[in-house]
């Protein structure tokens, strides 16, 4: 293991013992914040120790900050060499990330059941990942006893999420109306229903008000909250050796779906937000950069466009599979022309030379 990746582990190891270390500690002041804080900071320090790890960069180009959270989700679930999560494991750390946003910037409401199945789903993946990635054991890193702790764990997601919204009833009841508190309750399942349909947005005062007052109207939680009621929680084991995954019901549907398609998950959605992103072909790029295809393709092979998942990707529809390119790739082509010498583009990456970029 390369020596930067395995500094990134242990930091990342030691964020997660002390998300544990939150969780299990008898004083509650600012409990919750502090577990989502370093729940969330272990996984961006393991996303990272794998990308470097699969000799992938973790900077931009020229650029003296690493990438974000969300650039490390993107490229691994769009980087064919540094795949290596599954669509269920990344919807885990972005409702983490997304929980770790509310808590840090603003404030959120979130019951013990409900921080318990975070912490644990949370050490969960990262047991997994680092499993797959490194060949490794978190007992390698901690000692047996350093896990999320729980009197009573949830075993069953809709029955924590029905038991959430009798909360949210009760406080939004006549002649109580907490509606900052039922808000504050409301926040995390809004936040959970974004991550599924790819957005990852916290949501507004306007949003929560909304919903807020379709629950007074009668609405249940399955109707506000499509995506969470496609969820649920495989717990396996006891005690010590418990683990809690987040998964999809067997036998959903997946469709090729219009975006904002009620009851749509992100699996649903994915490929239709892939082509939102990834919205130009190299026709749209020739054309708005004033070049012929061909000259189009050589800048293209010359910028390397097509090795970053920010600017490139292969989208499959069917047994169809579309070349596409994204806004950010017309941007950098339109800043770089001007300084780019076309005659000597065409005769290092012309055709013939590299092969095509259709």
């Amino acid at each position: 293991m390369q020596r930067e990746a395995k500094i990134l582990l242990k930091k990342a190891v030691d964020s997660l013992i002390l998300a544990i270390e939150h969780f299990n500690r008898p004083q509650g002041i600012s409990r919750e914040e502090a577990v989502l804080i370093l729940l969330d900071r272990s996984f961006e320090l393991l996303l990272k120790a794998v990308l470097v790890h699969k000799r992938r960069s973790i900077r931009e180009k020229n650029a003296n900050q690493t990438i974000d959270f969300d650039k490390c989700v993107r490229k691994y679930l769009s980087d064919g060499t540094a795949r290596c999560l599954t669509e269920e494991q990344a919807l885990t750390v972005q409702i983490i990330n997304s929980l770790r946003d509310a808590a840090q910037h603003y404030f959120l409401d979130i019951s013990e059941q409900q921080l318990y199945m975070y912490a644990q789903v949370g050490q969960t993946v990262f047991s997994d990942l680092s499993h797959s990635v490194f060949n490794t054991s978190l007992a390698d890193y901690m000692l047996q006893r350093v896990m999320p702790i729980s009197a009573n764990p949830p075993r069953d997601l809709h029955a924590l999420i029905h038991a959430e919204f009798q909360d949210i009833n009760a406080l939004l009841a006549p002649k109580i109306r907490k509606m900052l508190l039922a808000h504050a309750k409301l926040r995390p399942l809004a936040i959970v229903e974004s991550s599924l349909s790819g957005t990852l947005t916290q949501p507004s005062d306007e949003q929560l008000k909304g919903l807020a007052l379709q629950v007074q109207q009668g609405k249940s939680w399955q109707e506000l909250f499509p995506g969470v009621a496609s969820l649920n929680i495989d717990t396996q084991g006891t005690g010590l050796a418990v683990t809690i995954r987040i998964t999809k019901k067997e036998g959903e549907p997946v469709h090729l779906v219009p975006e904002g398609t009620p009851g749509a998950t992100v699996m649903a959605v994915k490929r239709v937000s892939e082509l939102d992103f990834y919205n130009l072909g190299l026709a749209d790029l020739a054309e708005k950069c004033g070049l012929s295809q061909p000259k189009a393709s050589a800048v293209v092979r010359h910028l390397k466009l097509q090795e970053s998942s920010d600017y490139f990707k292969e989208v499959r529809i069917g047994k169809s599979t579309f070349k596409r390119y994204s806004v950010q790739a017309l941007d950098t082509m339109k800043k770089a022309l001007p300084g780019l010498d076309l005659k000597t583009v065409w005769s290092e990456h012309g055709l013939g030379r590299g092969g095509r970029a259709t």
